[in-house]
């Protein structure tokens, strides 16, 4: 075999014309198409650009190259990128969501990188339903609705409240009752302990209890996804009423501290704690008018020992401040001043401590 016949033939010479405008509009539109970039949008304007691109291609090549072999390469090539695009837009179709689940996908769930598929098998599970509550309308009562759903806010504003005393608001974006899901266990059943209160026009949705129940045991990467949403919520609650207690000297207390959980239940107006008895019985003594004493004890009573050879006096016990106005201050008779602390029996006062570090030491 020669080594021409393995070259295949030589051009003798060059086309002296240029190809048609046809050729050249084919090329520029397919160079257009491989500049495309990734992700959904991307494919559209890649897909897009080559199915124009080939479409040139087979004008050209019948009526300019009247080549049959690049008319039915290039149809070929944009009859598969028109396929293309037509299951593109399938997908879209599929993975459409009503205007509030796309915005609550890309508030809450795109930055955690939630894929779409996953997603959608919690929207299912809500039955895509959104719910509403008029101003003042109540979500729960506390004492009377039962435990058997997990709300998640998607607009307006509620308000959470004990007995009547106001604890802390709920936003756009916040579990309604993430609190009471995680209180019980899924064989479990509870009421509400707070009351929810619509402050103004609310939209929301819900997950059945027992049908999120049977979806986070299924799914265990949907049951992580919940219990780091649901952390972070009840985080953000715990937070926000910590932000409540107070002191007078501008110590900010911590929720985690120990010993601060006795003084957060509601206590009866009328009771009296040990320390304020102790208090009591100090200050009665000193305040008692003295009395006679007979000339004979007068006169055998030893003279009092210097001032340098007493003993050192046991500090004066500190009386007890009232509690600021509440509306003055603009806190709730959830707030707590530091006296709060001393009330607390058989512990150490926090007025005691410089700082949290050292009282937990």
């Amino acid at each position: 075999m020669s080594a021409n016949s393995i070259r295949g033939p030589v051009c003798i010479s060059w086309k002296q014309e240029m190809e048609g405008a046809m050729y050249h509009l084919a090329n520029c539109i397919l160079l257009l198409g491989f500049m495309g970039g990734s992700g959904v949008y991307g494919c559209f304007f890649l897909f897009g650009f080559l199915g124009t691109g080939y479409l040139c291609c087979v004008l050209w090549g019948w009526f300019t190259a009247c080549g049959l072999d690049i008319v039915l390469w290039s149809f070929l090539l944009a009859v598969a990128c028109v396929l293309q695009l037509a299951y593109l837009v399938y997908r879209l179709r599929e993975d459409t969501f009503p205007e509030e689940f796309s915005l609550l996908y890309k508030t809450l769930c795109l930055p955690l990188q939630v894929p779409l598929p996953t997603y959608k098998e919690i929207v299912h599970c809500c039955e895509e339903q959104v719910f509403t509550l008029a101003t003042e309308q109540t979500y729960a009562v506390e004492g009377e609705t039962p435990i058997n759903r997990l709300s998640l806010l998607l607009s307006g504003r509620v308000r959470v409240s004990q007995d009547g005393q106001f604890l802390h608001y709920i936003f756009p974006y916040q579990f309604m009752d993430s609190p009471e899901w995680e209180s019980l266990q899924p064989s479990e059943e509870g009421v509400f302990q707070v009351t929810l209160t619509a402050e103004t026009s609310c939209s929301y949705i819900s997950w059945p209890r027992k049908s999120l129940h049977l979806l986070l045991t299924k799914e265990r990467y949907i049951s992580c996804l919940f219990s780091a949403l649901l952390g972070y919520d009840i985080s953000e609650k715990l937070y926000t009423l910590n932000e409540k207690l107070f002191a007078k000297f501008g110590l900010r207390f911590d929720i985690r501290l120990p010993s601060l959980y006795h003084i957060l239940g509601p206590t009866a107006p009328d009771a009296v704690t040990e320390s304020e008895k102790d208090d009591e019985e100090v200050h009665e003594p000193a305040m008692s008018p003295p009395q006679a004493m007979p000339t004979s004890v007068q006169q055998s009573a030893p003279s009092p020992p210097p001032p340098a050879a007493t003993s050192p006096s046991a500090p004066p016990s500190r009386a007890r401040m009232s509690r600021p106005d509440s509306g003055v201050l603009g806190e709730d008779s959830t707030s707590l001043v530091l006296e709060d602390f001393e009330e607390v029996s058989g512990s150490e006062s926090f007025m005691d401590y410089r700082s949290d570090g050292e009282y937990m030491r």
